[in-house]
């Protein structure tokens, strides 16, 4: 089976990001890097997002930087529904726009608009079904959208191998850090 992972996690909104040049975007970027990298040494060939902005739209770029080290490494972009990005702001169905146009594959689960919350627990249930491995930018303490996917990749992985990769707050003020520390010498 082809390694496939999953990277999801907050929504720009909910992490109080409201523009892309904000400094947290850089430290969430080179996270998901790092993650990613250690996969493509396993393997990794198809990095799969439903392109919400935030995490998943970041992840995108990510993948394309790879792309130029990594060219064997492919994103698909599969929506909940159609026409997600309907009621969006103009800046962002601008950025999703031009993840969809790099992306190597694109589609949606429910070839329908939005109707009922049961499209976005079907695109879940579809991402974890289809993948390997999920990367995940949550805080259990800090309740957000991803708790949904996170709670059925864990009964994936009760029910067997699902390799679940957390990305928490800690981790980023570890890079924050980090890269202090490298600026100092």
């Amino acid at each position: 089976m082809p390694k496939v992972a999953v990277i999801t996690g907050y929504k720009a909104y909910e992490l109080g990001i409201f523009k892309q040049n904000h400094p947290a975007v850089k430290y969430i970027k080179t996270a998901i890097m790092k993650e990613l990298a250690a996969l493509a040494e396993e393997g990794l060939e198809w990095v799969l997002i439903s392109g919400q902005p935030g995490v998943e739209l970041w992840a995108a770029e990510v993948v394309f930087a790879l792309q130029e080290y990594l060219p064997d490494l492919k994103l698909s972009v599969i929506t909940p529904f159609l026409n997600q990005e309907e009621k969006w702001n103009e800046s962002n169905r601008e950025w999703y726009e031009s993840v969809l146009i790099q992306a190597d594959h694109v589609d949606s689960v429910s070839r329908r608009p939005y109707e009922k919350p049961w499209q976005l627990r079907a695109a879940n249930q579809f991402f974890i079904e289809k993948s390997n491995v999920l990367i995940l930018f949550y805080d259990q303490e800090r309740e957000g959208s991803p708790r949904y996917i996170f709670e059925a990749a864990k009964q994936r992985q009760e029910k067997g191998e699902y390799d679940i990769r957390m990305i928490s707050f800690s981790d980023l003020q570890m890079i924050v850090e980090e890269e202090a520390f490298n600026q100092d010498f």
